[in-house]
């Protein structure tokens, strides 16, 4: 008898970071385009459940932003 508690009717789900490989684009403070890509209207940034993103590039990208928060490139809070 199957236990109902291990059956997962989900379909896979590929996790690839978009992130990661040879033509990824690097993760800097200075690429706002890419950082903007990565926070919400509000300026929150998004967690890596919604973007696919791996643990590692969620930290580099989560302090990257902060950085340019920090030097004005990118607010806080916008309207």
């Amino acid at each position: 008898m199957k236990n109902k508690l291990f059956d997962n009717n989900r379909a896979p789900t590929s996790q690839n970071c978009p992130l990661s490989g040879k033509h990824a684009p690097v993760i800097s403070y200075k690429n706002i385009d890419l950082l903007k890509r990565y926070t919400t209207e509000k300026g929150k940034i998004l967690p890596s459940r919604v973007t696919q993103v791996s643990t590692k590039k969620q930290r580099e990208l989560s302090l990257a932003i902060k950085r340019a928060r920090f030097l004005a490139l990118i607010p806080y809070v916008s309207n």
